[in-house]
């Protein structure tokens, strides 16, 4: 079992998991937002092989256009 904090909220999850699944989990379109990892943003094409391990500190804004 592994903790994280998500958007400054402790979480519980049976394994280590990407962020890819992350996202898909938190049904989150990922297009929509963008990720931080320890204060580092990712690029989306990282997700996929950026393991989150217990202890990580993640963010997650949705990105909105506006004028």
């Amino acid at each position: 079992m592994i903790t994280l904090t998500l958007n400054g909220i402790s979480k519980e999850f049976d394994d280590s998991i990407s962020i890819d699944e992350l996202m898909k989990v938190l049904q989150l379109q990922p297009t929509l937002y963008l990720v931080e990892l320890n204060q580092v943003a990712l690029f989306r094409s990282e997700w996929g092989n950026q393991k989150i391990k217990s202890g990580d500190q993640i963010e997650i804004i949705r990105i909105v256009a506006g004028g």
